[in-house]
C-alpha cells in the first residue's frame, strides 16, 4: 500500500477560505479553463472529481484549484508553473497520490507518454 505523501510539486498560496464557486467566478476553474484536457466526472457541494488528460507536448492554461487529492492513473513527465511563473521539471508515476492545499498553477507534458490523472477537489461548504 503507497502512503499519502504531500504535494512537492505545488506552490501553495495562501489565502482565506473561499467558497466553492469562487474560482469559477475568477475565470481560474481548471474545467473551464482546460475544456480539452479536463472532464469533470462528478460534483456536488462536498467534492469535485475531474479527470485530467494531458498528451506529449500540451500545456494546461493557468487555473486554480481548492484544496485537493490527485491519483496517477497513467505518469509521465511533466513541467509544473506556479503562478508567478517559476517552473521546475517532475515525473509522475502510475500510482503515486498527492495532497495539495490551494493553489494556482499549469501543467505542461514534456515526456512522451499521455499523462491522466484523477483529481478530486474538496468544496467548502
Amino acid at each position: 500500500m503507497r502512503s499519502l505523501r504531500v504535494a512537492l510539486f505545488t506552490t501553495t498560496i495562501a489565502l482565506a477560505p473561499v467558497e466553492a464557486h469562487t474560482q469559477e467566478a475568477a475565470g481560474l476553474d481548471p474545467a473551464i479553463v482546460n475544456p480539452t484536457s479536463i472532464t469533470v466526472k462528478l460534483a456536488n457541494d462536498s467534492v469535485r472529481v475531474m479527470e485530467a488528460v494531458l498528451p506529449p507536448g500540451f500545456k494546461e492554461a493557468l487555473h486554480t484549484h481548492p484544496p485537493y487529492a490527485m491519483y496517477i492513473i497513467a505518469g509521465g513527465k511533466v513541467r509544473l508553473y506556479s503562478a508567478d511563473g517559476k517552473w521546475r521539471d517532475s515525473e509522475f508515476k502510475a500510482g503515486d497520490v498527492f495532497y495539495s492545499d490551494r493553489v494556482t498553477h499549469q501543467a505542461e507534458n514534456t515526456g512522451t507518454s499521455t499523462i491522466r490523472v484523477l483529481l478530486v477537489e474538496i468544496r467548502r461548504k
